[in-house]
């Protein structure tokens, strides 16, 4: 087993550590889901930005941008760094605000508990589907650093990752986001000096970045709706995201919801210079690169000495882990607390978090199982964006900010949200499918609602005149 493998595995069992140390802790859902609403500003902050931070960014974002240049990053860090910046902006405060434990409350609340099931059925899939893209990348490095093919490398990552997760809850993923994040910034600057230094500095960084690679909005033959939808999917398809709302409702007050979603965003986009360098200069670093998801590991794998190498390849890994156990959380606490509990009256806390560790263990197999059958990192992170997030951010947005629409209008609109993509992407074969499902979710919250309150004065006037009446 090569050095770099046994340095890997030495950072993973330090972090399955801090993960058993702080399951002790773990006295109730607010504990596990929520860290007990106890983050302040620095951890907060961290938080947010290592979550964000993973596969995407790293492996993902840096391939794409090796591939099609700087609109290859329009998603990520551009997207992301919008959408970050939108929740500090409109909705971390109200939803702090209301003290929820998941989105899914907000629907049951506002609405009623029967759109609060519906609404977890449309939204926790896209959290499985982001942890599956952090699986594969984390398999990725596992199969650079080691003789492992990519089958082995995504099952041992499953497994470590599921382990991980389901000891610790959102408290050990707080206070390892801050380990890792140093770590990855740490991580990215060594490879940024190692890839300045072989290219031969500003002068060797200019020249080798085509002029024609440094074009944000170019969509080659895309059209403009094209390239708006590929800016809408991360930005509203994840604004909403339970594992961003997950961090706001962890923090002590809402001023500090507010304000480390402010800094997390700053400090996203200026760490995620990085890899969008790196994969701007990547052909002359490492020309004729078949596999763009492999141009990062593979890179440091060049650049790095042995020692070097296995501080990045625990860089990459702090990125996934505190990505991957953030979306098994969201959709275990979507599940657990949204739909099972309420179905066992009197649970006590031990039996939720029970419960609540379960489901993390059974949304680990069916990510790790897409994982395994999924062909592309990048395109795994805008399914997870896209799926469901259309209907669902039309719904949110009105149930924070109006009065208007009721439980009919939630439903039918996420109903909508789910299913206009698929069929404006395939049965239509439009290149805009997130922007038409946005839209097609936005009619219909508005007309059924119309509808809703008409409904709703026939009652009340009818109530009125049978009370005349007697």
């Amino acid at each position: 087993m090569s050095v770099v493998l046994w340095g890997v595995l030495a950072y993973v069992g330090v972090q399955l550590g801090i993960g058993l140390f702080f399951s002790r802790r773990m006295k109730s859902e607010s504990d596990y889901y929520l860290a007990g609403r106890k983050l302040g500003m620095g951890i907060s902050t961290m938080t947010i930005f290592a979550t964000w931070f993973g596969a995407e960014t790293c492996i993902g974002s840096s391939g794409r941008i090796y591939s099609d240049g700087l609109s290859g990053g329009r998603a990520d860090p551009f997207g992301y760094t919008l959408c970050i910046l939108g929740m500090g902006l409109f909705f971390a405060v109200p939803f702090w605000k209301k003290q929820l434990t998941t989105l899914g409350d907000l629907f049951r609340i506002r609405y009623a508990p029967w759109v609060e099931s519906i609404a977890v059925i449309v939204i926790a899939p896209s959290s499985v589907i982001w942890a599956a893209a952090q699986i594969r990348a984390f398999g990725h490095v596992i199969s650079v650093s080691s003789n492992f093919g990519d089958g082995i490398a995504i099952t041992a990552a499953a497994i470590v990752v599921i382990a991980y997760t389901t000891m610790g809850g959102m408290f050990a993923d707080a206070i390892t986001d801050v380990v890792q994040g140093i770590a990855l910034i740490v991580g990215l600057v060594v490879l940024a000096g190692a890839a300045f230094y072989a290219v031969g500095g500003f002068h060797g960084i200019a020249e080798a970045i085509e002029p024609s690679r440094l074009t944000l909005f170019s969509g080659g033959d895309e059209s403009l709706l094209a390239r708006l939808d590929g800016w809408a999917v991360p930005i509203f398809g994840s604004m909403l995201a339970q594992e961003l709302i997950a961090r706001t409702l962890a923090a002590k007050s809402p001023q500090v919801a507010r304000y480390s979603a402010f800094t997390a965003s700053g400090l996203y986009f200026c760490v995620a210079c990085v890899p969008l360098l790196l994969g701007l200069i990547g052909p002359t670093l490492l020309p004729g690169l078949e596999d763009s998801e492999q141009f990062l590991p593979t890179v440091a794998q060049k650049l790095l000495p042995t020692f070097m190498y296995v501080l990045f390849a625990g860089a990459l890994i702090s990125a996934i882990l505190s990505t991957v156990d953030s979306a098994l959380l969201a959709a275990s606490a979507l599940v657990s607390h949204n739909l099972i509990v309420p179905l066992i009256p009197n649970a006590t806390d031990k039996k939720k978090v029970l419960i609540a560790r379960g489901t993390v263990i059974c949304f680990g197999v069916i990510a790790y199982v897409m994982a395994f059958r999924a062909d592309d990192i990048y395109d795994l992170v805008e399914t997870a964006s896209a799926f469901g997030s259309a209907g669902a951010f039309v719904v949110v947005v009105f149930a924070l900010f109006t009065r208007f629409g009721g439980s009919i209008t939630a439903v039918a609109t996420l109903i909508v949200g789910c299913t206009a993509n698929g069929i404006a992407e395939y049965v239509f074969e439009l290149d805009y499918p997130y922007l038409m499902a946005l839209a097609a979710s936005l009619a219909t919250y508005c007309c059924v609602g119309i509808f809703d309150r008409a409904r709703a004065e026939v009652a009340v006037n009818d109530a009125v005149t049978e009370g005349a009446e007697a």
